[in-house]
């Protein structure tokens, strides 16, 4: 059985050897032609840019473009070559260059594989300012709504109120607020809430704030609608006789809705609380009026009183 096998194996392995050594032949050659040849290929690489540290307080206000380059080699090669292959650093951390050019230096290229062309070709110039510190203001925003019968009292109040930024002159100088990221009342009811809120980088990415948030607080309180009731007669308590001058004031009254509405003028009385034993005279008095939960303006808030 073993011996026929092995016969076998053997017609296969030399039956038309020629043929079959001629196809290996072209096969090593295709192969050859394929992996071999040298090609093109153009690839954009991004520039890694070396700054000047904090303490130089100087910066690059140039955006540095990507580097194309267009390289011969081995398709082979080119093939497995990729962008995070070709490692580009620029050290400008000297913070005085006024021109940068790219050029093959810059590239790690495997061997075999040369630089046929670099773009941008030319120098382009670069831009540098030194560095502004400057105290703003921190402003914030509300998103969302309340919950029914709810709303924001006042406005958010940031602590702290001021957030230090850094970056160019020409951009710090002319910065006149911070904006937080807006806070978010949907759905709350009556309180006090404070949460801390990163900042919306809506200026140049280049002015940055030393702090990565601000704790912001808003006051929730029951909604509430004004209304004025005017010429209302004054009251005088402790005294029949007893006349006010002006006889009528005016009530401005900030309530809940489904208290002020069905409110009627005749359920206001306004009063002042006479309580001296004098036959005849007069008399300033505040005059008094409260009504629960309503905040209450009177005018005028004093009255004479005659008797």
């Amino acid at each position: 059985m073993a011996v026929e096998l092995a016969s076998r194996l053997r017609t296969v392995l030399t039956d038309n050897l020629n043929l079959k050594v001629l196809s290996l032949g072209f096969a090593l050659v295709l192969f050859a032609l394929v992996h071999g040849q040298d090609t093109l290929r153009t690839i954009t690489v991004d520039v890694d840019v070396q700054v000047p540290p904090e303490k130089d307080n100087r910066i690059l206000i140039t955006q540095l473009p990507p580097m194309h380059v267009t390289v011969r080699g081995p398709s082979g090669l080119l093939d497995d070559l990729r962008p995070s292959d070709l490692i580009v650093r620029k050290d400008l951390r000297d913070g005085t260059k006024t021109q940068v050019t790219y050029d093959a230096s810059m590239l790690h290229l495997p061997p075999g594989v040369k630089v046929e062309q670099i773009s941008p070709s030319e120098p382009f110039p670069l831009q540098w300012e030194n560095v502004e510190v400057r105290d703003v203001p921190v402003k914030v925003s509300v998103t969302g709504a309340c919950a029914p019968g709810f709303m924001v009292k006042g406005t958010p109040v940031p602590d702290p109120a001021n957030v230090r930024v850094r970056g160019p002159h020409s951009e710090v100088i002319v910065l006149q607020y911070m904006r937080a990221e807006p806070f978010d009342v949907a759905g709350l009811k009556e309180g006090q809430y404070t949460h801390p809120l990163g900042f919306e980088l809506e200026t140049s990415p280049r002015v940055t704030p030393e702090a990565k948030s601000v704790d912001v607080t808003v006051e929730i309180v029951r909604e509430t609608i004004d209304k004025t009731f005017t010429k209302i007669p004054v009251a005088v308590v402790g005294s029949a006789k007893a006349k006010t001058q002006p006889a009528e004031i005016d009530v401005r009254l900030t309530c809940p809705p489904d208290v002020l509405r069905p409110l009627r003028p005749e359920q206001i009385v306004p009063h002042v609380q006479f309580s001296s034993t004098a036959e005849h005279g007069s008399e300033a008095l505040p005059v008094q009026f409260t009504l629960d939960p309503c905040a209450v303006a009177l005018t005028p808030s004093t009255v004479i009183v005659k008797w």
